[in-house]
């Protein structure tokens, strides 16, 4: 975006937000910057500030209850707004890095859309993967779960495999 009379700009490429959304994207900034915090302990202070005045009532209490009870609800359809853009962000570049490297899993594309039990099982890969790393003593050898598995059976049928017989021994001593 570009500045004009300090008001932003859209270059060709941008949409204009929503007014919801721009409003959201303001006051988010807001409220986590200094002048935010600052603006909070002094309603704080005013508040303690006019207890005398009104005598501790319950009336003086009621009025910080209500209004920080709404200022809470609000803040967290607020904080939502703003981790669920972020993360989409987020993972939108992560997409975007894993399609566009030579050798990863494609698989991995748009993983936080997979159920809690597709992931378990993406994980149990990995965590063979790791293994299969640690015995070849080579961190790089491998980019995807597919050409792990691929590189470690031919490693496997090739007579000069250090792990073969490790891994032939783990192998009988599990299924036995």
């Amino acid at each position: 975006m570009t500045q004009k009379r300090g008001r932003p700009t859209t270059t060709p490429h941008q949409k204009r937000s929503p007014a919801a959304e721009r409003i959201a994207a303001r006051v988010t900034e807001w409220v986590g910057s200094t002048k935010g915090m600052t603006a909070a302990v002094a309603i704080i202070v005013i508040w303690a500030a006019v207890g005398p005045v009104f005598g501790w009532s319950d009336t003086w209490q009621l009025a910080i209850n209500t209004g920080t009870t709404i200022v809470t609800f609000l803040m967290v359809f607020l904080i939502q707004r703003t981790q669920n853009k972020d993360g989409m962000a987020i993972q939108l570049k992560l997409n975007e890095l894993v399609a566009s490297m030579q050798g990863s899993s494609n698989r991995l594309i748009e993983i936080e859309d997979l159920s809690e039990e597709d992931l378990h099982i993406l994980k149990e890969h990995y965590r063979r993967l790791v293994e299969m790393a640690r015995e070849d003593q080579d961190l790089g050898a491998s980019h995807s779960v597919e050409e792990a598995e691929h590189r470690h059976r031919q490693k496997r049928r090739g007579s000069g495999y250090k792990g073969a017989s490790a891994a032939k021994k783990r192998a009988t001593s599990s299924s036995a």
